[in-house]
């Protein structure tokens, strides 16, 4: 599977965001670096709205569709994210990256804050 690094940033912001906010809320706890995946992306929307969410798709809605066909597949032997739903697109997305990213930060660097 080709890595899709559309909105990369933002979703890298996001994580490193949630986090500063836990830390400065006192929601913190160092158990949360076990499940921080679950906490980021399982726990609330990272979009919501259907305005919002194609709004943020753009041009690139068609190539992240294949993405999360490719990422389900794989992972899961079918397809189970309704594409007529552009939140469930933008959040399975964004679910997706989000653990590829906190996968690649284990391997290489460290997020501010953690």
């Amino acid at each position: 599977m080709n890595t899709l690094t559309f909105k990369d940033n933002e979703i890298s912001e996001y994580i490193e965001d949630s986090i500063k906010d836990w830390k400065d809320n006192g929601t913190w706890s160092s158990q949360w670096k076990e499940d921080l995946h679950h906490h980021l992306f399982n726990e609330d929307y990272y979009i919501i709205g259907t305005y919002n969410a194609k709004k943020w798709l753009g041009d690139e809605v068609f190539n992240v569709i294949e993405y999360i066909k490719d990422y389900e597949t794989e992972n899961f032997g079918e397809v189970n994210t309704n594409f007529s739903c552009p939140e469930s697109i933008v959040n399975m997305f964004t679910y997706i990256r989000g653990e590829e990213l906190l996968a690649d930060r284990q391997e290489k660097t460290t997020w501010r804050g953690i």
